[in-house]
């Protein structure tokens, strides 16, 4: 085998019994920073912009979630709760803002959709063969 010496003097020894480290307290409230102004974000623009990127938003939550749930392996979950307690619920105010506004929209666009649908049904409908014609409908 060849010999890596000259390439890892340099380096620290390697020990088994080294903890891998979880991510620093400071790394966590960075986090749940940037998730708070991605739902932030998110909250404003399903209320004033109707050209709102509602799939990049989600994209955008997602790999946050996915940052913190990587930042939280190996912490101490209580610890953690005790440390960002005011963050966390914080983020839990604006989560349900957010809940409200992404229901509201779902909501008008099913208002929308049932519009359009009555709509198209009644330009469809114009008598020749409706079931009402024949005395079927009930």
């Amino acid at each position: 085998m060849a010999d890596f010496s000259k390439f890892s003097s340099n380096l620290p020894a390697r020990t088994s019994e080294a903890p891998i480290p979880f991510a620093r307290p400071g790394n966590l409230a960075a986090i749940i920073g940037r998730i708070e102004e991605a739902v932030e974000e998110e909250t404003a623009g399903l209320k004033n912009d109707t050209s709102y990127d509602l799939k990049a938003s989600n994209a955008r939550k997602s790999r946050y979630l996915y940052e913190l749930t990587r930042a939280m392996k190996g912490a101490n979950e209580l610890e953690f709760l005790e440390e960002h307690r005011d963050s966390l619920a914080r983020l839990r105010q604006k989560l349900a803002k957010n809940e409200a506004a992404i229901l509201a929209h779902l909501n008008a666009v099913n208002e929308v959709a049932t519009l359009l649908k009555n709509a198209i049904q009644r330009a469809e409908a114009d008598g020749t063969y409706s079931a009402g014609e024949f005395g079927w409908a009930s």
